[in-house]
């Protein structure tokens, strides 16, 4: 018999129906471990910025909310969290990171833990082309926030552009010259300082990324210093004039174990 019809001895066979031991088999969180991690996509300056507005319905892995949570601190993260009052969801999320695939990370930990996004909303941290003469000290605040506030409990999110109607009476921002556009916004922002101390806002630009110009995340002391501080705004020509609004969510910001604990189960 030649070397090429040789059968290999019995011995020298694996079974096919063999099992391999169960140690030599990753458990999910091993597996995950073992792909390969994408390259890292950051903005130029400044951070990414989430929010993910989520329903709890079904039953949700606490356990694994957390450890996505950690997992994103881990990384240099933030994460901030809101029991969300009202219909349009539960829980609300908003993570900041310099590192979009981060961003991502924590969106798959979260969903796949059973927290159901219902909307969400992507941005990145800015430095208004109106405030160049900021001191580098507020620039930076703008850019690298710390979040959430001590003290401002009361959490408000919405989503605004500038409008760009095409009739010849219709109000257009983008046709502004920049110096008017800069007067305007200056008197919008004196409005914004009478709340100093009472509440945090923090405008994301998401042009080009989302479906609105710019996300607004608020902090406040009071929940009735939200509503008064948009309502000053609104009277603002900046606001009345040239500004469209999206939905609002509105709920109250505390650790993510307790935010979870408010949710239904």
């Amino acid at each position: 018999m030649s070397e090429m019809s040789e059968t290999a001895d019995a011995t020298e066979v694996p079974d096919a129906t063999e099992v391999p031991d169960a140690a030599e088999v990753p458990d999910a969180a091993e597996a995950q471990e073992m792909v390969e991690v994408p390259p890292s996509l950051a903005p130029t300056t400044g951070l990414g910025v989430l929010h993910l507005f989520c329903r709890a319905s079904g039953g949700v892995d606490v356990r694994a909310v957390l450890e996505a949570e950690t997992a994103a601190r881990k990384e240099g993260a933030q994460v901030v969290a809101a029991s969300i009052l009202g219909h349009k969801a539960d829980v609300a999320l908003m993570v900041l990171g310099p590192d979009l695939w981060q961003l991502r990370r924590f969106q798959s930990g979260v969903a796949r833990a059973g927290l159901e996004p219902v909307s969400s909303y992507v941005s990145l941290t800015e430095v208004s082309e109106y405030a160049a003469g900021l001191p580098d000290e507020l620039k930076q605040s703008r850019l690298y926030p710390q979040l959430p506030p001590d003290g401002k409990p009361a959490f408000c999110f919405y989503p605004m552009s500038k409008r760009r109607g095409g009739a010849p009476e219709a109000h257009n921002w983008y046709v502004l010259d920049y110096e008017d556009r800069l007067e305007l916004m200056v008197r919008h922002g004196r409005i914004g300082r009478q709340f100093h101390g009472r509440v945090l806002q923090l405008v994301t630009g998401s042009v080009g990324l989302d479906d609105f110009e710019w996300g607004v995340t608020l902090f406040a002391v009071h929940p009735d210093d939200l509503k008064e501080c948009v309502y000053q705004m609104r009277f603002d020509r900046a606001s009345a004039l040239y500004a469209d609004f999206g939905p609002f969510y509105t709920g109250m910001v505390a650790d993510l174990e307790t935010v979870l604990a408010s949710a239904p189960r």
